[in-house]
């Protein structure tokens, strides 16, 4: 049900369409909420993000992983079809773009993360040029398996950013996959492939860091540059700017082909307003994903302040807890409910193998499978590829998984 918003008063108002509003939105529906659920997106389209990697390599199109957001709204919830512009929490209140003022009983924030292209200097008016690629948009991701199928040989850097970002292996997913294919395309004898990354490991928990970094030796990737930030891409020479963070330098590096993982943060109207927490985030208590001074608002998804890898499998999880907490609140009693931080990290090494990584708030593994997943597996490839979609849209979205 789509709508301008005349009814100006909801019981839960959700911010978001994406994975985690519309996760919400279905649970609450499914729990007897039906005609109390408002959802406020300007979106028309629903993208399963997961797969961008595999269109990267050529594996699939991107349009597989796009479909229409009306598709997926919940029956008893209404369709804002607006953005919201600014919070007024005092007054349980929010302003959208459109100029509506919408007041709720409870407010479920799950507006993702913002792609900051205008970060990196030279990025943005230079993908699908001169070898420049991205996975991080859907107008964008076509780009990489261009650049990888083109690519002769030379300097393959690939990137990783010193900011939050939406599933946290993502960046070097799509460089063991184009190590692959440079040696199908008889180019790997002539290339050097570089990872740079913001983070000082290459992955927080040591015992999925330990097999990555035995699939870098194995592939002879050149070792990673922790700590170096990309700032600016020099298109006309072929030039990668890094900060280096660790000594406060500018590295430069020379490139044939570069995919760039941009920064990433919270949504300017979130990181403006009086919920967020210094970092921009939304700020929520870790285990019950209720805001740490406004009582009735809730916050999970990329843009919450929730400690964990950005990822769907953690929304997953979050959501059941999200709804358990606020109806137990609109019923004025408490809820047990607590979320312990899972996420999961499905890391493809390969065309047929995956490391699925799966760990809470501790960095402790949480593992499904009767078996050690930090070894590379193509079941694991193939879970991604067919079975997380198929749950995504048909369990997750329906508020059924």
């Amino acid at each position: 049900m789509s709508s301008n918003g005349a009814a100006h008063h909801h019981k839960f108002l959700i911010v978001g369409g994406g994975s985690a509003g519309i996760s919400v939105a279905s649970r609450l529906c499914r729990a007897g909420q039906a005609g109390s659920v408002a959802i406020i997106e300007p979106s028309d389209k629903h993208y399963y993000q997961p797969l961008w990697t595999l269109v990267g390599a050529g594996v699939l199109p991107r349009e597989a992983t796009e479909r229409l957001e009306s598709d997926y709204i919940p029956v008893g919830a209404e369709w804002i079809r607006d953005a919201v512009q600014e919070f007024d929490p005092d007054k349980n209140a929010v302003v959208t773009r459109s100029g509506q003022r919408l007041t709720y009983d409870f407010l479920v924030v799950a507006a993702g993360m913002q792609i900051d292209w205008d970060k990196v200097k030279g990025l943005r008016e230079n993908i699908g040029r001169g070898g420049v690629c991205s996975n991080y948009g859907y107008d964008t991701v076509n780009t990489t398996w261009q650049a990888i199928r083109n690519f002769s040989g030379g300097d393959a850097v690939f990137t990783h950013p010193a900011t939050p970002i939406k599933c946290g292996g993502a960046p070097q997913k799509i460089m063991y996959l184009a190590e692959e294919a440079f040696v199908a395309q008889g180019v790997r004898g002539r290339t050097k492939i570089h990872f740079y990354m913001g983070e000082p490991v290459i992955f927080k928990v040591e015992k999925y860091a330990k097999v990555l970094l035995e699939v870098i030796e194995r592939k002879k990737i050149e070792p990673p540059h922790y700590r170096h930030n990309l700032k600016e891409i020099r298109i006309d020479a072929k030039e990668a700017i890094f900060d280096d963070l660790a000594s406060n330098k500018e590295v430069t590096q020379h490139f044939d082909m570069i995919h760039v993982t941009p920064p990433q943060s919270a949504p300017d109207f979130i990181r403006k307003s009086p919920l967020a927490n210094s970092a921009g985030f939304v700020d929520v208590d870790k285990q019950t994903t209720r805001h740490t001074k406004f009582a009735n608002i809730y916050s999970l998804g990329d843009c919450s302040s929730l400690p964990t890898s950005k990822t769907g499998a953690a929304i997953r999880k979050q959501a059941p807890v999200t709804v358990s907490n606020i109806l137990a609140a609109a019923k004025g009693t408490s809820s047990a409910s607590q979320y312990d931080g899972y996420t999961s990290c499905p890391l493809v090494t390969g065309y047929r193998s995956l490391v699925l990584a799966e760990f809470d708030y501790d960095l402790k593994p949480r593992e499904s499978f009767p078996f050690d997943q930090s070894k590379e597996r193509y079941s694991m490839y193939l879970l991604k590829r067919h079975v997380l979609p198929l749950m995504y849209w048909h369990g997750m979205l329906r508020g059924r998984a």
